[in-house]
């Protein structure tokens, strides 16, 4: 299993960004994928996720504000981040898993891709 994360960037509060992840090495079609986030000095925060069946679910944190979305024809998965803030600085990290809501034990993590919200 292999999931590649890139997009990410520093930006001014309001601003948007785009996070994708490449995924390979499982059938991704039938695979629930995460988005989780880790800020300075904080624990891993789960911050959405998509079912097999492209339903969507959100931490209240980001709901409104951040899109998930899959393509699974290119075996790839998408954050869309609107109207940043800083405390949503952080690093983000894509996961496959067997839910899409929450952080477990058994779910397998890409190396990250840094977002910093700062004017």
């Amino acid at each position: 299993v292999q999931l590649v994360e890139s997009g990410g960037g520093l930006v001014q509060p309001g601003s948007s960004l785009r996070l994708s992840c490449a995924a390979s090495g499982f059938t991704f079609s039938s695979s629930s994928m995460l988005w989780a986030r880790q800020a300075p000095g904080k624990g891993l925060e789960w911050v959405s996720g998509i079912y097999f069946d492209y339903t969507t679910y959100y931490a209240d944190s980001v709901k409104g504000r951040f899109t998930i979305s899959r393509n699974n024809a290119e075996n790839t998965v998408y954050l869309e981040m609107n109207n940043l803030k800083p405390e949503d600085t952080a690093v983000y990290y894509c996961g496959m898993s067997e839910t899409p809501v929450g952080i477990k034990e058994d779910d397998i993590w890409g190396q990250g891709t840094q977002v910093t919200v700062s004017s």
